[in-house]
């Protein structure tokens, strides 16, 4: 608290802020996916709750406001690594782990206060996936979130498909673009894909069962090179809330880029990987 009340020129209101949403670009009627760091932002009178209100106060319920839930400590223990737990606990953990409820299975703890606190608010709901659900406010809140299937769950038919759908925007809200989620999307449209075997506990008629399930291997260590990269070729709105350095820009214009960009990166690899086995002698 000292350090946010120090880094911060003034104090931050809900009015103050949601006077700088507007100056940033984020208009009445949009649908924005939301990535957020309170601690960015510096103090507000309210914290995540002032933050909240103002994103609502400028959006009104004809728009859309959406953001990651996920919760992926629901998972196989044999696939954890920070910290892994021994094998010989394995089958106890699997067999125990409560099951999935979008009603009170936390927020992973990355996403942030702002993330974990909006999905408790009146006309909140969130999607059924176990690992990788979305929460929405608004008027296409049932549209976007429902249904949402398990196998690859952030793809075409996920609540990221049908942002890119809709004319939908990012949000960074002192977020960076290591988590912007939608580049996911991308990672289902291109040639390389690696499909890995998940498993989470969910309910199926009230009781509680363990479900396997198809996903891609994820390459979110590339997603800040995607970002920097399609920043210098198309518009994106940069501007403050508060203390935070924020981002508004477009889903479907973003995942086209990214999707390019992953396509070229394969590529060059392959192209590079092709050298140096003729180099060696392999091909």
């Amino acid at each position: 608290m000292k350090e946010m009340i120090e880094y911060s020129e003034y104090p931050r209101t809900k009015q103050s802020i949601a006077a700088d949403f507007r100056k940033l670009g984020v208009k009445r009627g949009m649908t924005i996916l939301v990535h957020s760091s309170l601690s960015s932002i510096g103090w507000v009178n309210g914290g995540a709750v002032a933050v909240i209100q103002a994103l609502m106060e400028v959006v009104t319920e004809e728009g859309t406001i959406v953001m990651p839930s996920q919760s992926v400590e629901l998972s196989d223990p044999a696939r954890w690594g920070n910290p892994p737990v021994p094998q010989s606990w394995w089958k106890v953990i699997k067999e125990s782990m409560p099951a999935y409820d979008p009603r009170y299975t936390p927020v992973t703890r990355g996403l942030g206060q702002i993330a974990e606190l909006f999905r408790s608010f009146p006309g909140v709901e969130r999607s059924e996936h176990p690992n990788y659900s979305f929460t929405a406010w608004g008027r296409d809140k049932d549209k976007i979130l429902y249904p949402h299937p398990l196998e690859f769950g952030l793809g075409e038919r996920s609540p990221l498909g049908k942002l890119y759908d809709r004319e939908s925007y990012v949000l960074q809200l002192g977020a960076q673009f290591d988590s912007t989620t939608c580049f996911h999307l991308a990672e289902y449209r291109i040639e390389y894909k690696k499909v890995i075997s998940l498993g989470a506990p969910v309910l199926v008629e009230g009781e509680r069962v363990w479900k396997e399930y198809q996903e891609l291997e994820f390459r979110e260590e590339l997603f800040t090179e995607v970002g920097e990269f399609y920043k210098r070729e198309y518009e994106v709105k940069e501007g403050y809330v508060g203390s935070a350095c924020c981002r508004l820009f477009s889903i479907k214009e973003s995942v086209d880029y990214a999707e390019k960009w992953f396509n070229e990166f394969d590529s060059n690899r392959n192209a590079v990987r092709e050298i140096q086995a003729r180099k060696d002698g392999i091909l």
